[in-house]
Parts: C-alpha cells; sequence; structure tokens
C-alpha cells in the first residue's frame, strides 16, 4: 500500500483575492465544486492506497477534517507543524512517523493544490514508479511541457522519454529559467517540469536525509518522538521544532542524491500558480474567454471574469488579456501577463495595514463561520452559521455584551446556569461577563444575526472556560 503524504501548508498569495492566507488556494474550489485538497485526496485513494497522512498548521486542521469527512476519507494521521520550516522538514517528519507505524512503506509526497485532470492516468505513472520505488529509487514525476515556462523548475533527462512512459535516471535538477533557457529546454525532449511529486520508501527517504541533510534529522526526529496528541491531530514538539532548518526537500536532500528516476507524465497538470493558469485549466472558449459566478464579458479575448459574490455583477467590455477577479471585499484587475506580479500587490496590501491582504469577510471555524455585516466605533453585526453539532465554546468577554437573533433552525444557548431552545424569530442578551455557549442541536445550518455593543469588540476578548475543539 502506498500512502499518500499530502503537504497542506501554503498560502497561495498568487491567487489572492481569491486565496489568502486564513482559506488558501488548497481549499477554494477554483475549478468546479471540489477544492483542490478535495481533488488531490480523492486522486490518491481507493485500491493499492493506504489513508492519507496531512502535513498542515494549526490554523488549517479543521478545514481539512471537515474536507476529508465530505469525501467520507478518514485521514491515517494529520501531523500539525508548530510554524512553516519549508518542505524538507515536513518531509522528514512524515517518513519518520510512517517508519514508526510500518517500517519500510512506500509514501508518495504531494503538493495539495495541485490539477490533474486525469486522475487514472496519473495512477498508473505511480504505478511505474511503485516498482522502482521498492527497489530503493527515489522517484520524481516531470511533466511534458506544454510551453516555454519560466516559474517552473525543469528535470534534465538522461535520455528523451519514448512512448512506454518508463522510468528514466535524472541528470539533474534546472533552476526557473529566462524565456531563451525555456524555450529551449522545452524543445529539447530532455526536459521535463519540476511537479514536485516523490515516490519513496521511509527507508530510502530517512537515509538520504542522513546523508545529504543530517542536521535535519536529531531535531526533527525529536519533534516527532515528543509529539502531542489533540483530539485527532498530532502536534509536532515546538522546542525540537524551533531548531530546524528552512530549507526545500530539493536543496536539502534531492539535489545531492543519485539514485533519482523520473517518471514521465503527459497527461495534463497544473500547480495554478497564477489567475494565468487558472485562465487555461477553465477552458476558454474560442476567444479566450472564460467566465466565473456573475460575470459577462462584450468583446473582450483572452481574458478571465471572476465574480466570487452573487451580489456583484462583473462585466468587461472590450478587454484583451486582462484578469479581473470580484469577492465581496476585494477586486483584482491586472494584465495577464504580470499575472506572477499579485503577490508583490499583496505584499502592499500588508505594508498599509489593509485585512484584505489575508483575511476574508467570512471566518471559517470548527463549528461553522461568520462574517461581519457592520462595524462601528461601539456596535458590530455578525451573521453566525453552526454546523449540525456545532458547539461555540463557553466563553464570557470583558467588554461587550451581545443580542443573538435566531432568524434559521434553533439554537441551544447557554447563559450562566440557564440552558435552552431558541427558535426562529425568538431571541436572547448575553450581558457582559456572562458565561455563555451557542449549539446547534439541530440537522440543519442554524443561522443567527449577533449584535455586539461595548468599547472594544476585538476577537481576543474572549475568555474560554470549555471547548470541544481543545482551543485556547
Amino acid at each position: 500500500m502506498i500512502t499518500p503524504v499530502l503537504l497542506c501548508g501554503g498560502s497561495g498569495t498568487r491567487l489572492w483575492p481569491l486565496s489568502r492566507k486564513s482559506y488558501p488556494k488548497q481549499f477554494v474550489p477554483l475549478l468546479g465544486e471540489a477544492s483542490l485538497f478535495e481533488a488531490s485526496a480523492r486522486r490518491l485513494s481507493g485500491p493499492g492506497y493506504a489513508a492519507p497522512l496531512v502535513l498542515t498548521n494549526d490554523a488549517f486542521r479543521f478545514i481539512i477534517i471537515e474536507q476529508l469527512t465530505k469525501l467520507e476519507i478518514a485521514p491515517q494521521g494529520i501531523l500539525i507543524e508548530p510554524e512553516g520550516r519549508n518542505t524538507a522538514p515536513a518531509i522528514l517528519a512524515a517518513a519518520l512517523w510512517l517508519e514508526k507505524i510500518s517500517s519500510d512503506s512506500l509514501m508518495l509526497i504531494a503538493p495539495s493544490d495541485h490539477v490533474v485532470p486525469d486522475a487514472s492516468a496519473f495512477r498508473k505513472s505511480v504505478e511505474i514508479g511503485r516498482v522502482e520505488a521498492e527497489a530503493g529509487k527515489i522517484v520524481t514525476f516531470g511533466i511534458a511541457p506544454q510551453y516555454p515556462e519560466t516559474g517552473y523548475g525543469y528535470l534534465e533527462l538522461a535520455q528523451v522519454p519514448d512512448e512506454t512512459a518508463k522510468a528514466i535516471d535524472l541528470v539533474r535538477f534546472v533552476e526557473k529559467p529566462d524565456a531563451a533557457r525555456a524555450t529551449e529546454m522545452a524543445e529539447s525532449g530532455r526536459h521535463l517540469w519540476n511537479a514536485g511529486i516523490f515516490l519513496a520508501s521511509t527507508k530510502t527517504l530517512i537515509k538520504a536525509f542522513k546523508e545529504h541533510a543530517p542536521d535535519l534529522i536529531v531535531s526533527v526526529d525529536r519533534a516527532v518522538s515528543q509529539a502531542q496528541e489533540d483530539l485527532t491531530f498530532t502536534r509536532l514538539a515546538l522546542s525540537p521544532w524551533a531548531e530546524v532548518r528552512n530549507v526545500s526537500i530539493d536543496y536539502a536532500v534531492m539535489e545531492k542524491s543519485d539514485n533519482l528516476v523520473v517518471v514521465p507524465f503527459s497527461a495534463g497538470w497544473s500547480d495554478l500558480g497564477g489567475w494565468d493558469a487558472v485562465l487555461r485549466e477553465m477552458g476558454p472558449d474560442e476567444t479566450g474567454v472564460a467566465l466565473s459566478g456573475n460575470a459577462t464579458a462584450l468583446e473582450c479575448t483572452d481574458t478571465l471574469l471572476r465574480s466570487e459574490d452573487e451580489r456583484v455583477e462583473l462585466v468587461g467590455i472590450g478587454l484583451k488579456n486582462i484578469i479581473a477577479v470580484a469577492t465581496p471585499d476585494a477586486v483584482l484587475v491586472a494584465d495577464a501577463s504580470r499575472a506572477q506580479d499579485v503577490k508583490k500587490a499583496v505584499d502592499a496590501l500588508k505594508a498599509k495595514g489593509a485585512r484584505q491582504a489575508e483575511a476574508f469577510p467570512r471566518d471559517n471555524r470548527p463549528w461553522g463561520w461568520y462574517e461581519t455585516l457592520a462595524l462601528s466605533n461601539r456596535f458590530q453585526v455578525k451573521r453566525i452559521v453552526v454546523k449540525p453539532g456545532g458547539c461555540l465554546s463557553l466563553q464570557s468577554h470583558h467588554h461587550r455584551s451581545e443580542h443573538w437573533i435566531v432568524v434559521e433552525g434553533t439554537a441551544k444557548v447557554t447563559i450562566g446556569d440557564e440552558t435552552k431552545l431558541v427558535t426562529e424569530n425568538q431571541s436572547v442578551y448575553i450581558p457582559l461577563g456572562a458565561k455563555h455557549r451557542l449549539e446547534n442541536p439541530g440537522k440543519l445550518p442554524m443561522t443567527l444575526i449577533e449584535v455586539q455593543t461595548g468599547p472594544y469588540l476585538g476577537e481576543d476578548d474572549i475568555i474560554r472556560y470549555e471547548d470541544v475543539y481543545a482551543r485556547k
């Protein structure tokens, strides 16, 4: 059995405003109804595959559980990194964790934000790589270039791939090239895009780290050995993890190893590294136009128009080579040739303190979500949606009181020592300082409007006494 190891901690700023630090692109339904993470988990499941192991950070743990539950996939484990240290430490932690459970098992390391339209073809390529991995090789998967891409690294092969798609020895990794070099490599036949997907046994990978990045072994092993169980998650130990070097798997291990082989893959792949890639993957019409949501194009060419809010109608007239993406609180308009510069825009927004740089109006929580409808000096109005069985923490506030009006479903409300059911069109008042809790005992989502009043309305004005999600 191959264990998929899904890397799921990135922030995806190049797809702002739809992808942000608080809810990045791997969790967003960019193409179709499923998120990229859901599509990745589904693609690497079924016969021959064990339950997945997920590497992520604290902020995304409940999103992962929710999306896997929707697919009816129970993860083998979810490892929480105390802070991001790039791909090498994360992959080593996964290998050490798996090795303790099942010695010398096979692990397929894959980013969770890639698009692979033909899942069956990819699984066939994995089977080709399995033979090599079982023989002690490290297998990586190279993508046949569709055009001269300057945003990817390349793999130089020992020979030109043929129709057998067999594994080929790797000569070297090639850094992201300039346009002329990218054209030369794309036409050579001996260079493939580096997809950053690897297949190897835990034993082989750990040996490679010991040979090429021995400084990582001790600290990462301590972080795994001292990890703490938290609900269904495993938290890597903070102190040893803080000592770990920030380095990618390519730099730490792969570029120094001499036992790598490449399995060519030509059935379609994208890392959706920018809005220009989304435009290509959406399948534009004969004029090069792709639309999503409430969007209308008049006499446009080579243009992407997306409205992610049903209240916003996005219209383009006479546009050429333009990307326009509208969300409830932000709009991006860019020349498609500048798609990689979206990250610069995010940096500029962060520098000016704009909330839109990293956070959405809708804030996801393990119990559901909320969004601010109105905010002023001494009041705030929120819409709160609690999923079936969802339960907010038992809490109180120093600086605000709250009014709750249920508009859909039934709420189970605790205020002090009293617990009662509140149904549609009923309301309750929570005085400043009172211990309170909100639950949804029903089988449908429950929606209420919350009106907060007080001198300070920040989210950090919460004292938690009990929490079913073990938050502090």
